[in-house]
């Protein structure tokens, strides 16, 4: 090739790169609402509206997604839950608590992921694409983890680490089971609870291993609601996401799907029982901050209705 074709041809290839990793970093920005419509009520009970939120990895001072976080109260959910991942700063939980400022009024329940225990690092992004091999690094400096829980809680919201709790929520009884981020195994499944039986049962986790969306299912959960994949963070048109940083199967990488016992063991396609949980699985709003970038992913809040069959 000659040289003035070749000077061209680089030329062409580097402007391609840089308008991907600029539309990367713009994606990234763009957040979005998403609405899912669940039949998960008994019959005859009245309509609820659950906001799930995940993993908003705040830093101290990012404006734009807590801005946009804090506006999602005008849609005035019944129920909010939060699946972990909250902060990306040693400094960020002040940020935090400002962003779920107005949602806090609201009832609701959490648990915890990685990043708020350790702040992230940098490190090759390649990792991220590499297979999972369960081997966990701490990923940072320890987080001012339970001032995050003290502001949650504060307001009334529900611990669900390695625990169960209950709520009334629009007059229908709600019983929770949850547990601590299980990518670094802190996950302890609580004893069985032998209350009365609640309208719904709602597993809460953030990161969906199979383990532990089985071990809700057997336990009589109807809805799991988890987050940590980022919907795979990068996904390929024609493919969709090319990993999920743990052991669920990349076509339930985001979005609603169903769930049962042994489901981790059937092919994608396979038909669910009757009784199949429904699953439904946040690609969240932020992302580490050594990595900014969204590729075919917006960034995402989902306002599940939940209804009777």
């Amino acid at each position: 090739m000659r040289p003035a074709r070749t000077i061209a041809a680089l030329g062409g290839l580097g402007g391609l790169g840089l308008a991907f990793v600029a539309g990367c970093v713009v994606e990234s920005r763009a957040y979005t609402l998403r609405r899912f419509e669940l039949p998960v009520l008994p019959a005859g009970t009245p309509t609820l509206r659950v906001l799930h939120l995940s993993d908003l990895h705040l830093t101290d001072r990012q404006r734009l997604e807590r801005e946009w976080v804090r506006g999602l109260a005008a849609l005035e959910p019944d129920l909010v839950v939060d699946t972990g991942d909250n902060l990306a700063h040693l400094d960020a939980v002040p940020n935090v608590l400002r962003a779920l400022e107005p949602l806090l009024e609201r009832p609701g329940a959490f648990v915890l992921g990685s990043n708020d225990y350790f702040a992230p690092k940098p490190k090759n992004p390649a990792r991220y694409l590499l297979p999972d091999g369960g081997r966990r690094r701490i990923a940072g400096r320890r987080l001012p983890t339970d001032r995050l829980v003290e502001g949650l809680t504060a307001q009334g919201w529900l611990d669900l680490t390695n625990t169960r709790g209950q709520l009334r929520v629009a007059g229908v009884d709600l019983s929770f089971v949850g547990v601590d981020d299980p990518h670094l195994g802190y996950d302890r499944f609580p004893a069985p609870d032998h209350t009365a039986p609640a309208a719904l049962a709602i597993g809460v986790s953030h990161a969906p291993y199979t383990r532990v969306l089985d071990a809700m299912v057997r336990d009589g959960a109807s809805l799991l609601l988890a987050g940590h994949t980022h919907g795979g963070q990068l996904r390929l048109p024609g493919y969709g996401t090319i990993v999920t940083n743990c052991d669920l199967d990349r076509h339930r990488a985001r979005g609603v799907s169903r769930w049962w016992d042994g489901a981790a063991h059937q092919p994608p396609q396979a038909p669910p029982p009757p009784d199949a949980a429904w699953l439904h699985v946040s690609a969240g709003l932020g992302t580490s901050p050594y990595t900014p970038v969204r590729f075919n992913c917006r960034p995402e809040a989902s306002l599940l209705t939940l209804t009777a069959p």
